[in-house]
């Protein structure tokens, strides 16, 4: 049987369109200097882009706290440049995922705006409410030592609302059966629209059950229709998960038929391969790659060495990840929620081009799909000047002028 499965030969190349190039000199990446830029990414041997959030957003949390999943922030461009990008994308051969973020939304997206004012609103049921806030609301936080809570009232609601990550992006109640037609309706527009599938944010969080004297459950189920439901609209397209969970875990994500997400980040390969690095012993390293090869014959993992997030150090021992933090994050302030590093790779290994270049032969040698971060073929650096994430999110840098050009 011939099998056309592109995602395992892909390489992948993360961008966001605000930090990438600026065509019409305002100062923020757009859409039209994205489709200007494709011709440099094919050139590099890309064939495949993971967009970040470019959606409508107040941008709180770098476009990750949507206010409307069913268009472009105007800064970015229209819906109409969006639909010249991928059709310059498809003449060119080069797939496009764009960041799935139905965890949670904006608490100034128009289904929570309703929910608030009225408890008899079809909206309420959306979100996750307490009359009272909750004994565990300073349990389970994303950022911890700078989010204080999980819980946060509402004052117009006059409840308690739940959001596993900051209070300005309230937790989607995807239990619910509306939302989570919802949910298929958002991926069904940008289907029609050309893409070639989504990589799911927070994917143990959106599975899971929440609410006050809940007790959490994961719900594998939802994977399953997401996944059918995305091949009945669009038969090569594919979901790529962020789910940082042990090995024996990952199988449940994949799917015991690998019908649920044919992708997912390897985070355990990730973190040891840093560890690696740092200390010269590849033992974790290998026993990694060992727990990570089992999984169905469709999936597949998806290796990388930085992303835009921090780099997670969570899944090491804590000797572990202290011998990483001293090889490659030895001041406080690179340092972040006390288990991951907020810099970018080149500085991280001293610009140093054999370092680098032994990282990256690394990337494309281990079994999996290869991931880029926009920035990294050219050796960018980090500014520890910027608060959290931020850092390791500066613009791309096309020049050596003032703004990068």
């Amino acid at each position: 049987m011939l099998e056309d499965l592109w995602y395992k030969n892909a390489i992948i190349y993360c961008l966001d369109v605000e930090k990438f190039i600026d065509a019409n000199g305002d100062g923020v990446g757009d859409f039209d200097g994205l489709t200007r830029k494709l011709d440099y990414l094919a050139g590099l041997g890309v064939t495949c882009l993971w967009l970040q959030p470019f959606y409508p957003s107040p941008n709180l949390d770098n476009g990750y706290d949507v206010s409307d999943y069913f268009g472009v922030h105007p800064k970015h461009g229209t819906l109409g440049t969006f639909v010249e990008f991928m059709n310059h994308a498809e003449q060119l051969g080069m797939r496009v995922l764009v960041d799935l973020v139905v965890n949670h939304t904006s608490n100034r997206h128009p289904w929570f705006k309703a929910a608030r004012k009225d408890p008899d609103s079809p909206y309420r049921d959306y979100y996750v409410w307490a009359k009272k806030r909750p004994a565990d609301h300073d349990e389970g936080m994303v950022f911890p030592g700078v989010q204080k809570t999980t819980w946060t009232r509402d004052p117009v609601a006059g409840e308690y609302y739940f959001h596993r990550f900051y209070e300005f992006q309230p937790d989607l109640n995807t239990m619910n059966p509306r939302v989570r037609e919802e949910i298929l309706r958002i991926m069904g527009f940008w289907l029609q629209l050309g893409v070639s599938g989504f990589r799911l944010d927070a994917v143990p969080f959106l599975i899971s059950s929440k609410g006050a004297d809940v007790p959490p459950k994961l719900d594998f189920e939802f994977l399953h229709q997401m996944r059918d439901f995305l091949q009945w609209r669009r038969r090569d397209a594919v979901l790529l998960a962020e789910a940082n969970v042990v090995p024996r875990e990952s199988l449940s994500y994949f799917g015991p038929r690998g019908d649920h997400m044919q992708l997912m980040l390897n985070f355990w390969v990730n973190q040891r391969l840093f560890y690696a690095m740092a200390t010269g012993d590849i033992r974790p390293l290998v026993k990694a790659l060992r727990d990570t090869y089992e999984r169905p014959h469709g999936a597949q993992w998806v290796n990388f060495l930085r992303s835009h997030d921090e780099l997670d150090l969570g899944r090491l021992t804590d000797r572990q990840r202290q011998q990483v933090f001293k090889a490659f994050a030895p001041e406080k302030r690179m340092q972040l929620y006390d288990r991951g590093i907020r810099r970018r790779l080149a500085p991280m290994l001293d610009n140093n081009r054999a370092r680098l270049e032994l990282a990256f032969s690394l990337l494309f040698t281990l079994p999996g799909t290869p991931m880029l971060q926009f920035g990294d073929e050219i050796g960018m650096g980090d500014d520890l000047s910027l608060p959290e994430r931020e850092a390791a999110r500066t613009p791309m840098q096309w020049s050596a002028y003032p703004q990068g050009g």
